[in-house]
């Protein structure tokens, strides 16, 4: 073989080695791209679930303090603000709004002993935990996606690629306020 013939042969295998590895960032981009999508769509199914249980609550606590209109109000406004977030940090917002909104009516709540006895508040209230518990695991699954991506979209190579492609772009993390977080771990448990 001659010399031509070798070099030939060399600079075919540097180039499909580099496009392996182009190929390579490139669909790993993707498959990050689709992860922090999937997490986030875990995280509105999971808003969605929460405002459709809402209504019950306010209706269930409604019975037994019809005087409460502010609160009820500004449950159903957290609850549509909630559901017409389009971005994290919107959604974010409206989470914030949302938690406060709920306890305000729990705290409602403690002044009915008739309620906390109430069967289907207490369902509900169970049902609602249970989705908080669910939305901050979503939560974290998305920021830790959403973590992933932007690495990888600030690191060599894949930022080369990105910058050709220009297709990935870095995600918002889900957060919550650093008051929602001490509010959140040293949350008493409530019992009814």
């Amino acid at each position: 073989m001659s010399t031509g013939g070798i070099i030939a042969i060399v600079i075919l295998v540097v180039v499909v080695a580099i496009a392996a590895m182009i190929a390579g960032a490139y669909n790993s981009l993707v498959k990050l791209d689709e992860r922090v999508n999937e997490a986030w769509s875990d995280i509105t199914v999971q808003l969605k679930y929460r405002a459709d249980l809402i209504p019950n609550v306010v209706e269930t606590v409604k019975g037994y303090a019809k005087h409460e209109k502010e609160t009820f109000q500004m449950v159903t406004e957290a609850r549509t603000a909630a559901m017409g977030a389009k971005t994290v940090k919107q959604a974010a917002e409206a989470e914030k709004e949302m938690q406060s909104a709920l306890g305000r009516i729990f705290a409602i709540a403690e002044a009915y002993p008739e309620l906390k006895a109430n069967e289907n508040f207490v369902k509900l209230q169970e049902q609602l935990q249970d989705v908080e518990d669910k939305i901050q695991a979503a939560r974290r699954f998305y920021n830790a996606g959403a973590k992933e991506l932007n690495t990888k979209i600030k690191t060599f190579p894949t930022n080369l690629i990105n910058k050709f492609v220009g297709h990935f772009k870095q995600r918002d993390y889900f957060e919550v306020e650093e008051s929602e977080k001490a509010r959140i771990k040293d949350a008493p448990e409530v019992k009814f």
